[in-house]
């Protein structure tokens, strides 16, 4: 918990879109980021680079969380978002992980949205 808002870290692995389907299907989402201090409190929570709800799926370089809301805060580590530096073996990057044992503030890493990896529902509760 973290300001009126329920957290699940996957303990499985999985694309972008299967993390999306299982945060779904518990009545949530992948988890918007919408405060540097629910930046810090993910990234000391989680273990693992874990995918959050940010992505440039519909349009390349226009990113776009999960409610639809255009990114205004980002925390890109160093040189990033890359699409993979043009590189063929990282496929497309269009989809956004969090790092934890990077800074706060510069643990964001955009990558295939194939990927293994964990990932973060968010649920607000109402009051």
């Amino acid at each position: 918990m973290f300001s009126f808002t329920c957290y699940l870290i996957s303990t499985k692995s999985g694309s972008w879109e299967k993390g999306r389907k299982d945060c779904r299907a518990r009545g949530a989402d992948l988890v918007v980021i919408d405060s540097y201090e629910e930046q810090e409190f993910l990234t000391n929570i989680t273990k693992q680079e874990s995918w959050i709800g940010l992505s440039d799926r519909e349009k390349e370089g226009t990113w776009k969380w999960t409610d639809g809301t255009p990114l205004t805060q980002a925390y890109w580590a160093t040189n990033q978002p890359d699409s993979g530096g043009e590189d063929m073996q990282w496929g497309e990057e269009d989809c956004v992980t969090v790092i934890p044992r990077l800074p706060t503030t510069y643990s964001w890493n955009d990558l295939s949205c194939d990927a293994p990896r964990q990932w973060i529902c968010e649920k607000i509760l109402s009051i």
